[in-house]
């Protein structure tokens, strides 16, 4: 049995942990349903949103590692969406075999409805939160990303 203790801001970590990851399972539960008429999943969202908002065609690797994901994951929703003409792979100029991967003109219009279905919810969901709850919130968030990012010896 352990005999070290939690410091109090360990057990509120703890305790924050938990709810992240039960509001994981409920936004992810939200999203499919939100994007289902759509032909999506929360899955498929997320790696359309991942194409759609990197500053350049990036590999699947890089994308995995943006979005927390391992990449065979996410190298297999890909290829899904390849075959349905919503991503294509591109030759990569650093790399033989880590093909870039895009959206096509589908696949940005595909996200583009998904955005128009989100703004709506996330704006009703937002009701009530101030901008600054918010931040505080996300400055958490972020900071004990870095640290897992740290410990598992990634680079922020």
């Amino acid at each position: 049995m352990a005999t070290e203790k939690w410091t109090a801001e360990g057990e509120a970590v703890t305790a924050l942990i938990l709810d992240v990851f039960r509001l994981n399972g409920r936004l992810i539960t939200a999203g499919d349903r939100l994007v289902a008429d759509l032909g999506l999943t929360s899955a498929r969202w997320q790696v359309l949103g991942a194409l759609a908002n990197a500053e350049r065609p990036e590999s699947i690797a890089w994308h995995a590692r943006t979005m927390g994901h391992h990449r065979q994951g996410v190298q297999r929703i890909a290829n899904d969406l390849e075959k349905e003409g919503i991503v294509e792979f591109q030759p990569n100029p650093h790399h033989k075999r880590a093909h870039l991967v895009i959206l096509t003109s589908k696949g940005r219009k595909l996200y583009e409805s998904a955005i128009a279905l989100q703004t709506p919810w996330v704006n009703s969901l937002s009701s009530g939160l101030s901008l600054k709850d918010i931040a505080i919130t996300q400055k958490v968030i972020e900071r004990l990303k870095t640290h897992l990012e740290l410990e598992n010896g990634n680079a922020p």
